[in-house]
């Protein structure tokens, strides 16, 4: 037994071994489900499901490279061997088989034995934990630091959680006959909201949740149901024989308000709000509803949209419709794209997408025209705007179809530009079988003849000096209140407090400034700003000895003079009216047999009367405040005004409501000494807010005329006569 003493000691040191490399491994685990489940936390609110799916698989990956059960003793002696000198390398012995031994290893043996066992056991597997254990501290602090901060789409459905789920605490007056009472609330499937229970008759649910009401009484009651808005009476079933404890399920689809009534002893108003489901919100964010692809850029369309939606999405897709050609052959083609992104009840979608204007056929000239449907887990379909994107068609652009016609803003400057980007394409051709020098002394000239035209273009924005030609000064640029281009826009400082004159500067149109001193409505002038702009760019890098950069500026200098001259032109629509033919034989005969006086039909809605009745309603409580009285005649006319704030609570129950009760209370005591101020306060208060805004009439005005009408039907009278 002495001589396996040593032996146990290196298995005792091979479990302990296992046993904290395993727990490193649980360490590791946990760190690494902390950090998913934050994650999960901030972005879908899971967070144990993302622990325990990541702990679990953490620990089956670490384990299996780790293999610390497959630690042999052999292993464990040879770090014994190192951590010891004093065992000479000899541990291997104290493992070995003994029959297999000589008589000199039996002697080392027995010497090694009894040095192993005077060792306490390595603390090195106890180290490993330390990294592991400082890391599991810094995932955790982690964790509660992303737990204070909430995805703000889950903070939405946080609260409104929480306001579906405890509701609003609201103090109610419930008769003493109910001993006990509960309110089951079952919300849709499609909310994927749990269901719960309140002891509350005031309701804030979802819209289409199941509700069931349970009752106890004190004592047994011979009926109990509910008036539902004021007028529709629901009984409730009994479910003992004691006739204590009743019961009632219903769909709420609308709101309104009730009262629960015991053997014709009514309770007081319970207000019923429903949260209704909102449609998918969507939101393109890029490209803007008009773009162009100009020459030179590629024919893409990236897409970022944002979709959001209260209770989750089910579907989103593109409707696309391509148009080719011109005229009467224009065609047109309509797909659907998905998107990439998987959809799967996401509240909130960021979408990235890259359409390819090649892969659905589309070539200069062509038109998309698309648009973006998404469903709610509800089937609630919502659409974005309809956004348009064009590929400039440089053929046409270049083509000399429609300068001869309309009117032309400069039309003699349009074939100029046109001529330039045909000599730019034609130097670019002849690029390989010219001279370096010969190349770059032609794209030199084509940059001086870009300036020439920049120049003459300036001139009609006023402008006479080179160096502001374009709005592009060395110094700084003078804006008018018509550019929309501000001196804000380029960081400048208000006018100080006081300056009349510098205020008025902004706002003042002087003709001896040079913008301002054109013809041109402010729309051409900032076009033609965009186009002097286009004609710089243009001719830097026609300098720069660089023509290729310079035809997409040159191009799209050339659209919006198009632009231009479309705007100039004034279309008159083409209208075809049809009248009634004229029958020549009843012309001027004065026959008026046939003609009928037409009798204007009109639907009496009474909304003046209603207006008229609630307005006297308010003189009738404003009396009554004084502590007088109240005329039985008035009665009348705040049943009216009850009637209309009954109807009007049943759609806005938590506005009305107040006010419908404290009318009640006031009818009740109309003819009573009782001082019922506060409750004529809150009637007056729904009647004001149902009557609104009176909407002004026409009226004559005493003593107004129209010398021309009075003429004109003096006239008819002497006529008559």
């Amino acid at each position: 037994m002495i001589a396996n003493t040593g032996k146990i000691w290196l298995e005792n040191l091979r479990r302990r071994w296992i046993l904290l490399t395993a727990l490193q491994v649980v360490l590791y685990a946990l760190c690494l489900a902390l950090i998913v489940a934050a994650l999960m936390h901030y972005f879908y609110s899971h967070a144990l499901t993302g622990f325990l799916i990541a702990f679990v698989v953490s620990v089956i990956i670490l384990s299996w490279v780790k293999e610390f059960w497959r630690l042999s003793l052999q292993q464990v002696s040879s770090f014994v061997d190192r951590k010891f000198p004093e065992l000479e390398d000899s541990s291997s012995l104290l493992i070995a088989d003994p029959a297999s031994l000589s008589a000199l290893q039996r002697l080392q043996t027995a010497k090694i034995n009894s040095i192993i066992l005077q060792q306490r056991l390595p603390s090195e597997p106890i180290y490993q934990l330390r990294n592991p254990l400082l890391l599991l501290v810094l995932c955790t602090i982690l964790f509660l630091v992303f737990s204070q901060f909430v995805n703000p789409e889950q903070r939405i459905e946080n609260i409104s959680s929480t306001n579906t789920q405890t509701s609003v605490v609201v103090k109610e007056v419930v008769p003493v006959e109910i001993a006990r009472y509960s309110i089951a609330i079952v919300p849709p499937a499609y909310t994927g909201k749990k269901s719960r229970n309140q002891e509350q008759f005031t309701l804030l649910a979802e819209s289409g949740s199941k509700v069931s009401w349970n009752l106890e009484t004190s004592e047994a009651v011979d009926d109990v149901h509910f008036v539902w808005n004021d007028k529709e009476i629901i009984k409730l079933q009994r479910t003992g024989e004691k006739g204590t404890s009743w019961t009632f399920n219903m769909v709420l689809n609308k709101p309104g308000f009730y009262q629960v009534v015991l053997d014709g002893k009514k309770s007081d108003f319970y207000q019923v709000e429903l949260i209704p489901d909102q449609p998918v919100a969507i939101k393109i964010q890029k490209p803007v509803q008009h773009s162009t692809i100009d020459f030179g850029q590629p024919h893409q369309v990236d897409l970022q949209v944002l979709i959001t939606d209260d209770y989750g999405i089910s579907n989103a897709v593109i409707h696309a419709t391509t148009a080719s050609g011109k005229g009467e052959a224009v065609s047109f083609k309509e797909q659907q794209i998905r998107f990439n992104t998987i959809i799967s009840n996401q509240r909130r979608l960021n979408l990235n997408q890259r359409i390819s204007l090649a892969k659905l056929g589309m070539k200069p000239g062509d038109e998309l025209y698309f648009y973006i449907n998404a469903t709610d887990n509800h089937g609630q379909q919502s659409r974005s705007d309809m956004y348009f994107v064009s590929i400039q068609d440089t053929a046409a652009l270049m083509s000399m179809a429609g300068i001869d016609n309309g009117v032309n803003l400069v039309p003699e400057y349009f074939r100029s530009q046109r001529q330039i980007i045909i000599d730019t394409e034609k130097l670019l051709r002849e690029r390989n079988s010219i001279a370096e020098a010969t190349f770059k002394q032609r794209s030199n000239e084509l940059g001086i003849d870009q300036k020439m035209l920049r120049l003459r273009y300036g001139k009609f924005l006023g402008e006479e000096e080179e160096t502001t030609i374009g709005g592009k000064g060395e110094d700084h640029e003078e804006h008018s209140a018509d550019d929309g281009h501000g001196h804000e826009a380029h960081g400048a400082e208000s006018p100080a407090f006081g300056d009349v004159q510098a205020l008025m500067d902004q706002y003042a149109h002087k003709h001896d400034q040079a913008e301002d001193a054109t013809f041109f409505e402010p729309e051409l002038k900032a076009q033609l700003k965009a186009t002097l702009n286009e004609m710089w760019s243009a001719e830097l890098q026609l300098r720069t000895y660089d023509p290729q950069k310079a035809l997409p500026f040159e191009y799209k200098a050339l659209r919006l003079l198009k632009d231009l001259q479309q705007k100039s032109r004034a279309y008159v629509a083409k209208t075809v009216v049809k009248t009634t033919p004229l029958k020549p034989e009843k012309r001027l005969s004065g026959e008026l047999k046939e003609i009928q006086e037409t009798a204007a039909v009109t639907e009496y809605t009474g909304t003046s009367d209603k207006v008229s009745d609630l307005s006297a309603s308010l003189s009738f409580l404003e009396a009554r405040k004084t502590g007088a009285k109240g005329k039985s005649s008035a009665l009348k006319v705040l049943r009216t005004a009850e009637q209309a704030l009954v109807t009007a609570a049943a759609s806005a129950p938590n506005k009305y409501l107040p006010a419908l009760s404290a009318l009640k209370k006031v009818i009740a005591s109309w003819n009573n000494q009782s001082n019922i101020s506060n409750e004529i306060g809150l009637a007056e208060k729904g009647i004001n807010s149902l009557i609104g805004n009176a909407q002004a009439r026409p009226y004559k005005a005493a003593g107004s005329s129209n010398d021309l009408s009075e003429a004109y039907f003096n006239q008819l009278n002497r006529t008559k006569r």
